[in-house]
């Protein structure tokens, strides 16, 4: 039997949601990759109380995780705290000094434009810290 790649085990992920957070973080996901068409997707922290893991999306380190919850598909950002966010799409995790996440909630959308604008600012942080 075959290792599943990353982008196989995101799949199963959101398929076995079956419901609105299944959409949402397909959603995102695809904006994700329409921001970076070459960003690197992992599962990490498979556990057996989360066979499935954690989606990472990945540019020169980790630029975003997609956690869900019963109630919330959860985008945080390993370095939002040095991110600019103009149009406001943190929402929790404020406190901290590094991460920043955006929590979506059955019904909310995200800005697509906005989020597109803090992936590339996301990355570009990324690259930027990157040693060479």
């Amino acid at each position: 039997m075959t290792e599943k790649s990353p982008s196989e085990l995101i799949d199963e992920r959101i398929a076995a949601l079956a419901d609105w957070r299944g959409e949402v973080l397909a959603r995102l996901r695809g904006l994700i990759h329409q921001a970076l068409p070459e960003v690197a997707e992992q599962v990490k922290w498979r556990k057996p109380s989360n066979p499935l893991g954690v989606p990472v999306w990945e540019d020169a380190g980790i630029l975003c995780t997609g956690e869900v919850y019963k109630d919330k598909v959860k985008l945080t950002f390993a370095r939002g705290a040095a991110l600019e966010d103009p149009a406001g799409l943190f929402n929790a995790s404020l406190d901290g000094n590094a991460r920043r996440a955006i929590d979506l909630y059955e019904g909310d959308e995200v800005d697509a434009d906005a989020f597109t604008a803090l992936m590339h600012a996301a990355a570009l942080l990324n690259r930027s810290k990157a040693k060479v």
